[in-house]
């Protein structure tokens, strides 16, 4: 059994395809991705559809991230519309033939909606806590506040009182390399932005990089 983590996938159906073949998770494995999976990219449609088929197949666990913070506000709010639009909201609605309709939210199928409605805010084992963005060292995972698990960046990312390392992604490695602190790593390496889509074994600290071209790469982190 292993355990795989999965970067911000931002749309890139193409690069998560082409990695799922390549690490070929069996149904054993769990695999944890870490949130925004749509905008930027384009096809984020697509992309929901690879995750809402792949949970039958693996045991899966869908962080939220704060592009799915933003589609989910977004509901009803003409101000939140244009403001998750700003935020590579229309290259989503572009997948669903939705553009700038007012009606909008009834072009997402009911199903990815209530996949978006039950991702999670974090997920732990006995050795690892996975956030999309960020988390306040001394406070237990269940006490965090949403800026900080959405929204911070990996820079103010400090070692958490539990001892654990702290996987996450959210803050995009526009080199395409990952960031290990040690306690922590960051994992988005800018797959919207011509750069790469990871998984991460957290156990044998082995990776897998994918990008929309159909590229691959392979690494451990043990041997940087």
């Amino acid at each position: 059994m292993r355990t795989l983590a999965i970067g911000d996938i931002h749309g890139c159906n193409g690069a998560l395809t082409t990695l799922l073949q390549r690490v070929a998770p069996s149904r054993e494995d769990y695999v944890v991705f870490l949130g925004d999976y749509i905008d930027r990219g384009p096809d984020s449609k697509g992309v929901l559809e690879t995750l809402l088929k792949l949970q039958h197949e693996c045991r899966t666990v869908f962080l939220r991230g704060n592009h799915e913070v933003m589609m989910l506000e977004a509901v009803g709010s003409n101000f939140k519309t244009n403001q998750w639009h700003s935020f590579g909201g229309l290259e989503t609605l572009y997948s669903y033939d939705g553009h700038y309709r007012e009606d909008w939210a009834s072009l997402i199928p009911e199903e990815h909606w209530k996949f978006l409605k039950r991702t999670q805010k974090f997920w732990e084992t006995e050795t690892n806590i996975f956030v999309h963005a960020c988390l306040d060292p001394e406070l237990d995972m269940a006490d965090q506040p949403d800026w900080l698990l959405y929204w911070e960046q990996f820079e103010r990312m400090c070692p958490h009182k539990s001892g654990k390392r702290i996987v996450c992604g959210h803050t995009c490695q526009r080199s395409g390399e990952i960031e290990d602190a040690g306690f922590a790593v960051c994992i988005d390496t800018g797959a919207a932005l011509r750069g790469w889509l990871t998984c991460l074994d957290v156990d044998s600290n082995g990776f897998w990089q994918a990008n929309e071209r159909g590229q691959i790469k392979t690494g451990n982190l043990s041997a940087a």
